[in-house]
């Protein structure tokens, strides 16, 4: 059995060494880091805001008690000063506690099934309002780290090729999910937040942008960062609820360290396959980033990643709390909550990565961005979680329209207007991500404080509907002059691109594709 286990195992690195260059294997490599990246980013959203209310509790109460406690023993030192009899001082006592109100002494008691009964059902009160503003800002300080990062990433990727930010994008997601697994106070959580968003930076813009150096037809491309989505999908898909179940049944480690030992798989395929330590630039210099943020295509591109996803970003903190406010929802249905709109992210993404080619990106973009705001409007009225299921799948099926058409319209525009580098320009669209969630969670925890989750909801719905018409200038995009003359001259060998894999190459002429090999 040994020999044939050792067999295997050299089968599997042969192939591993043969497929090292292929397309499909570099596909997987960024799927499988998506995957894990978004498992970290939303495993969080039912664990924290519960986490954090009962640290605030069990501080009230130890506080309260305390008080209490220091309150018996003054009254008690005043008559053991006034009276030297012990039997009488235990009859005082006796006697104010028989005075009580049975509720009062009901309330003084440490533990009761009461109390914890209440616990699960909290009531509106300012502390609970203060936790929108809280987890809110712990959510964002993830998308505004990774904010400031991508503007540093995208131009180094062009200087030293995809490889090595991707694997650093691992290593320090890694020290992240170490740090949410033993961090116990909200400095420590923030911190761990914050450190996740420039891994998460290393590896969207890094994982984006070598798919599209390696997929150059625009359908392919298409294909395959619509299957790289669905590894963004499924991490928003199953983290959740399997934060919530994990954390109420085994505990608030457990999810943690089970994503620390499938990240360590992972960086153990990058560092074998992908070879991270050499540098490998791009051959051509690549349009300025400044440069590219001046594009009004790409900012309406940007805007649609942007505005789509801040509505889900607007949920996760205050959506937990308004549950725990007006329904009496446990720990486990916080997360579970959000699986319909996981669900239909990952059916949107894998249905409109090849449909919306057919029919126009603009307009699956379109589609998708008046479908977000009229699901957002509706998610108010849910008097239950089952309410909420509707909703939920209508946004994250409509966010999925929206992100598996303008991820290839980002490489698209940068083919037709300006120099074919990708890194900085999907440092763009990940910097529109992340505004999405770094505005959606501060913003929208103090607007829920203020006034109200369901005007919190009422206005981003209007914002991404108000938005949607902008994506018809998405329709036909001019081409840049010293691009458009690239494309007519059929003797210009720089329209002629050529990448070649262990088993195929491919050679792209305008619009023709010769293959010699399928893969």
């Amino acid at each position: 059995m040994a020999a044939l286990d050792g067999l295997r195992d050299f089968r599997v690195l042969r192939w591993l060494r043969e497929e090292r260059q292929s397309r499909r294997l570099i596909l997987l490599i960024v799927f499988i880091a998506l995957l894990l990246d978004n498992m970290l980013l939303t495993v969080v959203v039912p664990i924290i805001p519960s986490y954090l209310y009962t640290i605030a509790e069990k501080e009230d109460t130890v506080k309260n008690h305390t008080s209490s406690l220091y309150e018996s023993t003054s009254n008690f030192q005043t008559i053991l000063s006034l009276y030297d009899n012990s039997t009488r001082v235990i009859e005082s006592i006796s006697q104010t506690t028989a005075q009580m109100p049975m509720s009062q002494v009901a309330s003084s008691t440490s533990i009761t099934p009461t109390n914890a009964t209440n616990l699960s059902c909290p009531k509106e009160n300012a502390a609970l309002l203060n936790e929108n503003v809280k987890v809110g800002l712990l959510f964002a300080s993830k998308a505004t780290v990774q904010l400031i990062t991508n503007p540093f990433i995208g131009p180094l990727t062009n200087r030293i090729g995809y490889q090595i930010p991707l694997f650093a994008g691992f290593c320090i997601m890694f020290v992240s999910t170490i740090m949410f697994a033993f961090s116990k106070s909200y400095t420590l959580l923030f911190l761990a937040r914050a450190l996740q968003g420039i891994g998460s930076s290393c590896s969207s813009v890094a994982g984006m942008g070598m798919l599209a150096s390696v997929y150059t037809n625009d359908e392919e491309r298409g294909n395959a960062i619509g299957i790289a989505l669905g590894g963004l999908a499924m991490g928003v898909l199953v983290g959740p609820p399997f934060g919530s179940v994990t954390y109420e049944f085994v505990g608030r480690a457990a999810p943690f360290l089970i994503l620390a030992v499938l990240a360590m798989l992972d960086g153990a395929l990058q560092l074998f396959v992908l070879q991270p330590s050499k540098v490998q630039p791009e051959s051509q210099k690549g349009t300025p980033l400044l440069q590219l943020m001046r594009d009004p295509y790409i900012l309406i591109a940007a805007g649609s990643i942007c505005f789509a996803n801040m509505g889900i970003a607007m949920m996760e903190p205050a959506l937990p709390i308004w549950m725990m406010q007006t329904m009496c929802s446990r720990k486990w249905q916080l997360g579970v909550a959000f699986l319909p709109a996981s669900v239909s992210y990952l059916i949107g993404t894998n249905i409109f990565a090849v449909l919306a080619h057919k029919m126009g990106r603009w307009l699956c973009s379109l589609i998708g961005m008046l479908l977000v705001g009229v699901s957002i409007l509706c998610v108010p009225f849910a008097t239950s979680i089952y309410g909420l299921i509707v909703p939920n799948f209508g946004v994250g099926f409509a966010i999925g329209m929206v992100d598996s058409s303008m991820m290839p319209i980002m490489g698209y525009l940068v083919d037709l207007r300006h120099v074919s580098v990708y890194g900085s320009v999907y440092a763009i669209a990940d910097v529109a991500f992340c505004m999405g969630f770094a505005l959606g969670p501060s913003v929208g925890g103090a607007v829920a404080r203020s006034i109200g989750f369901p005007w919190l909801m009422t206005i981003i719905g209007v914002v991404d509907i108000l938005f949607a018409p902008l994506c018809f200038f998405l329709r036909n995009p001019p081409a840049k002059e010293e691009k458009m003359a690239i494309l007519m001259d059929h003797d210009c060998p720089m329209k002629t691109r050529m990448y070649t894999t262990q088993d195929t190459q491919h050679y792209q002429m305008g619009d023709d594709m010769e293959t010699e090999s399928d893969e």
